[in-house]
């Protein structure tokens, strides 16, 4: 009877149930998300609680993973900085997914000067890392969770820009779209009932790759001073606060440090089962 209703599965679920790495990424990015809700009502101590008199100590009954330089609970911190990477994610991955999308879209549909006008911008912006921008905005306007997510976020537009620009070209000769013109419908017509369906499982794909990358960067820029303020707490900031530990207490480095490792391998698997899923290439296939 299983064997009988998995057949009449359509393929692309037949292959999202047998992937292993669809289910281990997909339950890595659930648990994150689980773990950011459960760190809004509730944390073993208060994460922004001090007592000097206990900094430093051993993980125990009281304190599961110890405490920092500054008696903090070192479990509550990394509960409660899971956060700070998936908002500025989030925000970084639909501010770059609407942005360059719409960009690269419009590219492919209109050609010639604007095309070409595109694709410039394009290559100047790619010339401004995220931490560029982001030390730009910090000077401009004040560093912080959500300038760091707009530093992050514009850095994703150019990205997304040239992906759906190429799959929107490749798009545009096939017949269906050629009957389409002759029916008499509009390029923006086109694109919005044709061609954006077609290239939405590239963006998706990309869109759980950016992520990952929008989770270093957060990390990094909080650990440069850059991203999430103190007292609030984040994976990049408990690193930054370690560093002059490593040697008396190494542990304080590997919590946040592994925490980042696996949200981004997560993601990584994730992004890898879903390309492998949505791949026009395998459609007519189905994976063990």
């Amino acid at each position: 009877m299983k064997l009988r209703f998995s057949s009449t599965l359509h393929p692309t679920a037949q292959r999202a149930l047998r992937h292993r790495g669809l289910w281990l990424g997909g339950g890595i990015v659930l648990l994150l998300m689980a773990l950011a809700l459960l760190s809004l009502v509730w944390s073993p101590h208060p994460p922004l609680e001090m007592h000097m008199a206990r900094r430093l100590a051993a993980p125990s009954t009281r304190h599961w993973l110890g405490t920092d330089a500054f008696g903090r609970d070192v479990a509550s911190q990394l509960l409660a900085g899971v956060r700070s990477p998936l908002l500025v994610g989030f925000f970084a991955v639909a501010l770059g997914l609407l942005g360059g999308t719409t960009l690269g879209l419009l590219a492919a549909q209109q050609r010639g000067w604007v095309e070409a006008a595109v694709l410039r911008l394009t290559d100047v912006a790619f010339a401004f890392p995220a931490l560029l921008i982001a030390i730009m905005l910090a000077a401009v306007w004040h560093p912080g969770l959500w300038s760091a997510a707009l530093a992050i976020g514009l850095f994703n537009i150019p990205v997304f820009t040239r992906i759906s620009r190429a799959s929107a070209r490749a798009i545009w000769p096939r017949e269906f779209v050629q009957a389409a013109r002759v029916c008499g419908k509009s390029r923006w017509q086109i694109t919005r009932e044709h061609i954006l369906p077609h290239v939405l499982p590239v963006l998706i794909v990309q869109a759980s790759t950016q992520f990952a990358v929008a989770i270093l960067a957060e990390a990094a820029l909080s650990y440069l001073g850059l991203g999430t303020q103190p007292p609030q707490p984040s994976w990049g900031r408990m690193l930054a606060d370690a560093q002059t530990l490593l040697y008396q207490r190494p542990m304080l480095v590997v919590y946040p440090g592994a925490s980042i490792a696996i949200a981004v391998l997560g993601l990584n698997l994730l992004g890898d089962a879903l390309r492998d899923i949505l791949d026009p290439k395998t459609q007519e296939q189905v994976r063990p």
